[in-house]
This record gives C-alpha cells, structure tokens and sequence, in this order.
C-alpha cells in the first residue's frame, strides 16, 4: 500500500475479484464529454495551465536550504511576471492552480493573476502527498486551501488540481463535498470525461493531464539526485506541438501543464511562444480550465 502497510487481502495475486473491482472503481472514467463542437467550430481546444509552487516543495519536504528554497521564489520573481506579460500580449486567459502556501507567501502576486482575468484553483496546501495522508487531514487541507485561496484573491476556485496529481482513494469524495465542477489529476483520456465513483456518475468533469504534456518532466533539477533537464527546449516545443497536431486532427483538448519556476526561464519561454502562435495560426480555442469544463458539460457528444 501507498503508506507502506500491507494490504489486508495480502499479496496481489491473492486478492478477490471484489478487491480488485472496489480499487479501479473508486475514481474511474465515465461517458465521455468531448463536446459536439467548440465555440466558434474551433478545430480543437487549448486550456494553458500553471501550477504556482514555488517554495512549497521544500517546504513539503522539510528541506531548509536556501538554495531550494530560491528555486522557488525564481517562480514569483521572474516565472510568474513574463507568463503574465506573455498572455497579456496575446490575450489568452488561463488557469493558475496555487498551493494555499504559495498564495499566502506571494499574496500580491496571487491577487495580481485573478486580476487579469486568469482562474484561480486549488493545487494543496503545502504541495502535500494526498495518498500518505488520513482522510480527515487531506479533507482538512483541501477546505482550507480552498478558503484561503478565496480569502487571498477574491474569487472562489471551482477546480482541483492535487498536488504532483497524487490522487488518494478518498479525494474524490472530497472533490464532491466541496461541491467542485471539476479536477485535473486523472490520465484516463486525451479529452474530458465524466468521473464516476463505485459505478455512479458523480457530475464532476475531469480534464486529464498528463506526464508528456507537462514541463517539469523535462526540466526539473535536483542537485543530489540524478534528476536533470536533459532534454532541450527544442524538443520539448516538438513533443508539445506533436500533442496539438493529434488534438487538432481529432477535434480534442490540448491541455498543457507548466510552473512558472520551470518554463519561466529566458531560453524557455519562447518555446511556450511559439506553441501559443502556432495554435492560434490554426485557429484553436483558447480557454481557461473552468470555461472548458462548463463548456463540455452542457455540449457533450454523449449525453
């Protein structure tokens, strides 16, 4: 198990169908919510997404340096301000997912992005570990961040992104009591989807991420551990652009995840750039995470 226990049926292999059944039904994908069509017939959707860490992974960690620490604040400092300038230029709204930590740490800079007109969702309280967590703890946080996150900048958050997408068996229970139109944690689908619990349909939209279509896979960096930005931004532009071609040639969503302390780098952000021109040449939709799951849940193809 998650937490190192063993599980109370044993092994794998020794379980009863029930367990198996009990676990991927927990959180599982329901009818899908591709809509019938995007405004104005664009040809696929694009939903740009930044997950406001900054110092909180340290912090998690209970890493003290300074150094790791800095890594994080470069996000506030210099990430955040040229992702704002960049949308400004070109108009685009996205969406911000802030642990409630970051928010209070870089309050000015949290209300600053609700100001132009970005989302602001929940991302954690401290970029915490959902799945090593008791229920009531995660259930605690979750509603804090969410309060804080309101208190900060004005505007109450309607999605969910956990943290590092660690998704414990009880989340979406959690997700539902808060009352959430959507999460962003889930890798069953290119394209939105209906998450349904022990069979059930729960009338929360999941908007899937994924590993390929995140920036820190290819740019993080851990000094004392073998983690480093081997791939270049080049190639990372072609993985990303790969990504909206497929999205585009089946009508989908393009759903990118990035950080600011990641992409907000000078050799970094011209990459982002060019995807972002690349999409609107093809004439894509621009829209932010809440915008996308309203508009999928009143167009979806599968009613």
């Amino acid at each position: 198990m998650a937490d190192g226990t063993k599980h109370p049926d044993g092994e794998p292999w020794q379980w009863p169908e029930s367990t198996w059944r009990r676990i991927v039904g927990r959180a599982r994908a329901g009818r899908s919510l591709r809509p019938t069509h995007w405004p104005d017939n664009a040809p696929a959707c694009v939903s740009l997404s930044f997950d406001a860490d900054h110092d909180t992974i340290p912090l998690r960690d209970a890493d003290e340096s300074p150094m790791r620490v800095s890594q994080g604040q470069y996000g506030n400092r210099q990430g955040t301000p040229r992702i704002r300038r960049l949308m400004d230029k070109h108009g685009i709204k996205v969406s911000f997912f802030y642990p409630a930590v970051s928010a209070l740490l870089y309050p000015d800079e949290a209300r600053a992005v609700a100001q132009d007109g970005h989302e602001i969702g929940i991302h954690s309280w401290i970029h915490e570990r959902n799945t090593i967590l008791p229920y009531e703890v995660e259930r605690d946080l979750s509603f804090r961040a969410a309060d804080t996150l309101e208190k900060v900048t004005g505007q109450r958050p309607v999605g969910m992104r956990t943290a590092s997408w660690d998704f414990s068996p009880r989340t979406l229970d959690i997700v539902r009591e808060m009352g959430l139109l959507y999460d962003s944690s889930l890798m069953a689908d290119d394209d939105p989807y209906e998450l349904i619990s022990d069979g059930k349909p729960t009338g929360i939209v999941e908007l899937p991420p994924e590993w390929i279509r995140d920036d820190a896979v290819y740019f993080n960096m851990h000094r004392f551990s073998g983690l480093r930005p081997y791939t270049p931004p080049s190639a990372v532009e072609e993985i990303f652009i790969g990504e909206l071609d497929g999205a585009i040639a089946e009508g989908g969503l393009f759903l990118l995840t990035m950080h600011p302390h990641h992409i907000g780098h000078r050799s970094r952000m011209p990459l982002l750039e060019r995807v972002i021109e690349y999409a609107k040449a093809k004439k894509c939709w621009f829209a932010t995470h809440a915008e996308v799951a309203k508009w999928c849940k009143e167009n979806a193809i599968s009613k």
